[in-house]
């Protein structure tokens, strides 16, 4: 830190500890707030979808555009806007992040087309991968002490682990009560409070110079955007449809050239040489397959507890809270079995728990109770979704060499993202093959709600027998990864991976 930095103004004494540490309190105040901010936006935009489908009229395949427009832009750039953190600063970085992330909800509340609120969140994902990175970031900066960089650290796990159940009751009563722009308005008010206090409490961190790779970002961000669409117009359109083909053809175009840019630019925005060890190559896929089902478990059990089984809103963002709950406590009981189970295990036995519930899940007939068929596989797939990435992020962070570490962090993170949104795309063709099959074999005797259920419910269980597939697949990658052994014969585990100050994944961060 310069001198400039500790130097108090002329005739001023240095701040008290008192005064620092009521400074410290308010730093974590706001990087707590736009932590949740940013981590409510999927969860709590999923509880209204049902009411976004009927107000601006999607269609079944179109309103998960509603949020892999969010994903696409977030994922494929958030390796960027780590990268301007560093080279504006992390407190400017912030301020940009949420001066957008706030117009582009409000923008978003006031919609009144399916366009404009897609336009609207794709600009939100722009702005949270500029935010979200300086997180942690000002957490290392501004906490140098160890207890208080821990207590920190632990603060803000905690918010990442409960942000989702948070904002499935918030997206609920939101809608129920108000409308389903809140999910967006309800921004507003939070990033002009964060616009305002950032400046005073949080200093400007040290510039780094670097170069932006934007052509790989731009590429990388684009070609997934175009290979989501394929599949989604695919679901509407059909596999003939010349949309559709010249959206798989631009796809792979545009991933061609991102993975040229990347392999010659000198400072490359996404390091492929992370994908050269076996472990993480196969941890990364593992993780694309488990995001793959668990947001299109999110997404079509909200669409048929509310439209199939008549949920509100509010009942709905309830009736989700058992899985989020079995998440966190999954997730923090297989950290403790970790150095003697190791990843791998926890990881096989993770996805074998959601697949379980997946299948369970595909069972699902219109009269389904939420008790007696829901709530079961709702548990099971908590549990195993939470083992499981304790499971695949210590893969992914073991054997990184330290100047390497933020740079799979990253990494992880987009993978998370990029995983969720190509993930439903695939799910939402599924859906709509199961459901034009099934609409040609609606049993006679139901009356037009009973018949609009039937091809719904067989939609959706085709989708999560899809996404059972997913999580089975991740059973079988644990068989090619390698066992790193340590000292008790276990494999290498959370304690042996190296040490990630300011830059640990958000394991259920999109959830």
């Amino acid at each position: 830190m310069s001198e400039k930095t500790v130097t108090s103004a002329a005739g001023q004494s240095p701040p008290t500890a008192e005064a620092a540490g009521r400074r410290n309190g308010m730093v974590l105040l706001i990087v707590l707030t736009l932590q949740t901010m940013l981590i409510l936006d999927v969860s709590v935009v999923n509880i209204a979808l049902p009411d976004l489908k009927v107000a601006l009229d999607f269609t079944p395949a179109g309103l998960s555009w509603v949020l892999s427009s969010y994903l696409l832009t977030f994922g494929g750039l958030l390796l960027l806007g780590g990268r301007a953190g560093d080279v504006l600063g992390h407190r400017r970085g912030l301020l940009i992040g949420v001066t957008i992330f706030t117009a582009a909800s409000l923008l978003g509340g006031l919609s009144d087309s399916a366009a404009m609120l897609l336009a609207a969140r794709a600009l939100q994902g722009v702005g949270a991968a500029f935010a979200a990175p300086t997180v942690l970031a000002l957490i290392a900066t501004h906490f140098t002490d160890e207890k208080a960089r821990a207590k920190a650290l632990g603060m803000y796990a905690a918010v990442s682990g409960s942000g989702a159940a948070i904002g499935l009751i918030g997206g609920g009563l939101l809608t129920d009560w108000l409308s389903w722009r809140w999910v967006l308005f309800i921004n507003v008010p939070i990033g002009l409070a964060l616009l305002i206090t950032a400046p005073m409490f949080i200093r400007e961190t040290e510039r780094k110079p670097a170069g932006f790779d934007l052509g790989g970002a731009l590429t990388s961000t684009l070609g997934m955007t175009a290979l989501v669409y394929g599949f989604i117009r695919a679901a509407e359109s059909g596999w003939g449809d010349a949309l559709t083909l010249i959206s798989f053809a631009a796809a792979i175009v545009l991933l061609v050239v991102f993975v040229f840019i990347e392999t010659h630019a000198k400072q490359p925005i996404t390091p492929l040489r992370l994908f050269a060890d076996r472990n993480r190559a196969t941890g990364y896929l593992s993780l694309l397959f488990v995001m793959a089902a668990g947001n299109s478990m999110f997404f079509f059990l909200t669409q048929f507890l509310q439209e199939v089984r008549g949920f509100s809103p509010i009942q709905a963002g309830l009736a989700f809270v058992p899985l989020a709950v079995l998440i966190l406590i999954a997730s923090s009981v297989a950290a403790k079995f970790l150095p003697k189970a190791g990843p791998r295990v926890l990881t096989a036995v993770g996805a074998a728990a959601m697949s379980v519930g997946l299948v369970w899940f595909a069972q699902l007939s219109p009269e389904a109770g939420f008790a007696s068929a829901m709530l079961g596989p709702m548990l099971i797939a908590g549990l195993g979704m939470g083992t499981l990435l304790v499971g695949v992020t210590t893969i992914l962070m073991s054997g990184i060499a330290p100047e390497e570490t933020g740079a799979a962090s990253g990494l992880l993170n987009v993978m998370q993202q990029i995983g969720g949104a190509l993930g439903l795309a695939i799910m939402v063709t599924v859906f709509g093959a199961a459901s034009r099959g099934a609409a040609d074999e609606v049993p006679a005797g139901l009356d037009a709600k009973g018949s609009a259920d039937f091809v719904l419910t067989e939609g959706v269980t085709m989708a999560f027998a899809w996404g059972a597939g997913f999580t089975a697949l991740t059973i079988l990658l644990t068989l090619v990864m390698r066992s790193v052994p340590m000292g008790g014969g276990a494999e290498q585990g959370a304690e042996d991976a190296p040490e990630q100050p300011g830059s640990p994944a958000q394991p259920v961060s999109s959830l």
